[in-house]
């Protein structure tokens, strides 16, 4: 069974820098890239994250769908990497899914993370700290990432709070 780890915080507190950290000590890793470049910024943004993985990982690139990828991949990975689970809810949001298909497609990754042989760690967006978002999307997403958050911090076998790129052990 996978050992799981939930790393959280807001954005650019450290979190991906600290996934890094803890996938760099296997030696077949699976990173698992959610982003989508839909402007030349985030493009960069994405130039400069696949600067700092190592050649050697396996970089899956999915907006929205991990489950195939998840199968296809096979057992073959000392350690997964899924980075980041809030723009995956963001984009299914943006793509007409409701809450609760999203619970479901959250719950059958974390289903089949469970069964991988592998490290894996997760990495997320703690939406829930700042203003209540003025319109309904942002409501619904904040709500929706959040639920997401909390099912998966439920099942980790441990979760991390970064902040200022401080990884405080919340299990």
């Amino acid at each position: 069974m996978a050992k799981i780890t939930l790393i959280l915080g807001g954005a650019r507190s450290g979190k991906s820098v600290y996934a890094l950290s803890l996938a760099k000590t296997c030696k077949k890793v699976a990173f698992i890239a959610t982003c989508e470049a839909k402007d030349k910024e985030m493009q960069e943004r994405i130039r400069v994250h696949r600067k700092v993985r190592p050649e050697t990982w396996k970089t899956f690139e999915e907006p929205r769908d991990l489950v195939p990828i998840l199968n296809k991949m096979g057992s073959g990975f000392e350690c997964i990497v899924v980075d980041c689970l809030t723009l995956l809810v963001s984009n299914l949001i943006l793509g007409g899914y409701k809450e609760q298909e999203i619970l479901r497609k959250a719950r059958a990754i974390l289903d089949n993370l469970k069964k991988k042989k592998a490290r894996v760690i997760l990495v997320s967006n703690e939406v829930g700290l700042g203003l209540v978002p003025a319109n309904r999307l942002g409501r619904d997403f904040r709500d929706t990432a959040g639920k997401v958050n909390q099912l998966l911090a439920r099942e980790a076998d441990e979760a991390f709070f970064i902040v200022c790129g401080i990884p405080l052990r919340l299990k």
